[in-house]
């Protein structure tokens, strides 16, 4: 790896923030990670010398199998070690730091009128409290518990109560349907569920429990439920205060099985010995799509995730004691785990805790709060981004945003006009994109930049973490050197990735190792340019071959969204006759943009310029909105069937508005445009 020469694509760190930062040039980027590939027992030691260990490792900070052919796959992180994730991200604060008083959390509900503080001292309390009531219910170690909650504290503090004694927890996003929880709580085989009344989604009303009785009496309906308490905070009650808004809402509830928050807590004592774990001992599970239709339950242990997910959160936002950072993900997706939870509370960070949504009740309500508490480092999805940028300038310019000093994005690479606007209109063209590339499996960032070390190259993810050792193999399992196309995978765990899938090894086996025996597969296609950065190409599935070309849908909608015009992009294949596949083009305008014939021969022209004549789309869709799931991810399988006009749509329960899918099949195309 080399610092590129090409000062006319590349954005370099400021000097300011190179002065203090913890890696603060890329000679000391390239230094740590040497140590980190070269001797990586005594980098991952330095780092574990930062927490408690109840006992200390008897055996070697990693070991590993990740060739099939030699056995079953495995990773350990500190084998023989015991201590506890929540003594660590709380207690070893509160008793040895000195930071009960410092804040954790500042809550900021759906709408600004709703907000609260949490103090570290305050978050131990209401953890203690919630994980004796888990303990009076029946919850002992090893037990499983679903969290069915909004971005609300009882969501932290149900988890880190699980984290406390030892259960392990299952967080369901609250957006899924009945059946997606009855699913996952199946699966997991929960004993109890944490759920509330209702919660405002904006303006809409969402009955929770009415969810969660549904997707209990299906559970009962297919087998047996194992649940035998369901935990219900009084969310919606609290915050409408009896009011009007409160009529619109029935609560079901069965008196032996549901349980009031309030009341449980209300008199639970304010201390609980923590559950001193074994370092393998499961944290989490994490129910993430899989190939087949049925979710994966990844399975995350508690050492080696501390371990990382600290070491991740310090590095790539170069957390400082002041910093108020704020991650706008959902804590039902890894990245809320990771970077709201997990990461921050280990570093003894300023979190904002936000329930709301980015245009509710107005499309600047995300500056509004970066103001309001003084965010310096922001993390977010492009798909915010591309949202928000639709509304110009206007809305950015009536806050201050002074106080940002790092931005950041996660979720799908981002478009080179969405990284643009992202810098210069938000970071005002001084903050560093830190673009990071992780999964849900890896446990946290595996490709990123370090903001003060690394020049940035915008939509690239740029390079490794330190310990994290990509490589990119062609499809018949030879490495690739230099400038290459091919399939991302890693040839030796760090101490965050996942252990197993719950209950399915094989399939953990299966998906992720059995193709190229060896390495750790990713499932995402990348490309590696001359100066050595990592540029991903988007799902492997998502990677289309036109002619004996293959071309990553992510490449094709980066040049559509380029244009002025298109606010979105989403591109599929879809069968033909000569070349095999061809590209079926969706693109969303931005307000007061009109689709006609001369603004698809100008797309076309612009995919065909940025990327070459094979690109050329054959068919360019209007789409005035693109079928997303609740948490905002493009349902890329919906798209492939309008594109064929297929109607058998299957599932469509985590849809967040069916009636796009309607809109679509209406504007189609036929033939090409």
């Amino acid at each position: 790896m080399v610092v590129p020469e090409t000062p006319n694509k590349m954005y370099y760190p400021p000097s300011d923030l190179q002065r203090d930062a913890h890696v603060p040039n890329f000679h000391s980027y390239l230094e740590a990670y040497r140590k980190s590939t070269e001797d990586p027992e005594a980098f991952w030691r330095d780092v574990a010398d930062d927490f408690f260990w109840k006992k200390p490792a008897t055996g070697p900070m990693l070991q590993y199998n990740f060739d099939v052919t030699k056995g079953s796959i495995f990773v350990k992180c500190m084998e023989g070690a015991k201590s506890n994730v929540c003594y660590n991200v709380l207690d070893r604060h509160v008793k040895e730091k000195e930071l009960g008083e410092k804040v954790a959390y500042y809550w900021e509900g759906n709408s600004p009128d709703q907000h609260t503080t949490i103090t570290y001292s305050q978050l131990l309390i209401q953890v203690c409290r919630c994980a004796n009531v888990l303990k009076q219910m029946g919850v002992k170690k090893g037990d499983r518990v679903s969290i069915y909650l909004p971005m609300i504290p009882e969501l932290v503090y149900s988890m880190l109560a699980c984290a406390r004694i030892g259960a392990v927890h299952s967080v369901v996003f609250a957006g899924f349907s009945s059946e997606s929880l009855c699913e996952r709580v199946m699966d997991a085989q929960s004993v109890v569920l944490v759920t509330a009344d209702a919660v405002y989604r904006g303006e809409k009303l969402i009955n929770l429990k009415q969810i969660a009785d549904e997707a209990l009496e299906k559970c009962r309906g297919k087998t047996s439920s194992s649940v035998t308490k369901c935990l219900v905070v009084k969310h919606h009650a609290r915050r409408t205060k009896g009011g009007a808004a409160c009529s619109k809402l029935q609560t079901p509830w069965n008196m032996d099985r549901d349980v009031w928050w309030d009341e449980a807590i209300r008199g639970s004592p304010e201390d609980c010995e923590p559950e001193w774990m074994d370092a393998e001992d499961p944290l989490f599970i994490l129910y993430t799509s899989g190939s087949t239709g049925k979710p994966k339950g990844v399975l995350h242990t508690g050492a080696g995730y501390l371990l990382y997910t600290s070491l991740t959160f310090k590095y790539v936002f170069d957390h400082r004691r002041d910093d108020v950072y704020w991650c706008t993900a959902d804590i039902g997706w890894i990245t809320g785990h990771s970077y709201i939870t997990y990461g921050p509370l280990a570093n003894g960070a300023t979190s904002v805790l936000f329930e709301g949504i980015p245009v509710y009740p107005h499309v600047g309500r995300y500056w509004e709060i970066i103001e309001k508490y003084q965010v310096s480092k922001f993390y977010t999805a492009p798909t915010a981004i591309r949202l928000l940028m639709k509304f110009g300038r206007e809305p950015l310019q009536k806050f201050d945003l002074s106080s940002l000093k790092i931005v950041g994005t996660v979720g799908e690479p981002i478009n080179s006009e969405a990284w643009h606007w992202f810098h210069e209109e938000v970071g005002q063209g001084r903050c560093p994109v830190v673009d990071t590339f992780w999964q849900t499996e890896t446990g946290g960032h595996v490709l990123t930049p370090l903001p003060a070390a690394t020049p940035l190259k915008p939509g690239s993810a740029t390079f490794p973490f330190f310990g994290v050792e990509p490589s990119i193999l062609n499809e018949h399992g030879e490495e690739l050197e230099g400038e290459a196309e091919g399939y991302l995978v890693f040839r030796r765990p760090w101490p965050g990735i996942m252990r197993t899938l719950y209950r399915n090894h094989e399939r953990f086996e299966n998906t992720y190792f059995k193709k190229f025996p060896g390495f750790y597969v990713t499932g995402d296609g990348c490309r590696r340019d001359k100066d050595g950065y990592y540029w991903i190409t988007g799902r492997i599935d998502d990677m289309m071959n036109v002619s004996g070309h293959l071309m990553s849908s992510a490449e094709v909608e980066a040049a559509l969204t380029e244009h002025s015009a298109v606010a979105e992009a989403a591109v599929v294949s879809r069968p033909h006759a000569v070349k095999g596949e061809c590209l079926y083009c969706f693109v969303t305008l931005k307000d007061g943009g009109e689709f006609n014939p001369s603004l698809v021969a100008a797309l076309k022209t612009a995919v065909r310029d940025k990327i070459g004549p094979i690109a050329t789309p054959d068919f360019i869709q209007n789409a005035p909105a693109l079928p997303k799931t609740r948490s905002g991810k493009i349902m890329r399988r919906i798209l492939r069937q309008v594109a064929r006009n297929d109607k058998d749509l299957g599932d469509l329960s985590t849809l967040a508005d069916p009636q796009v899918v309607e809109i679509l099949f209406s504007q189609r195309c036929e033939t090409t445009a």
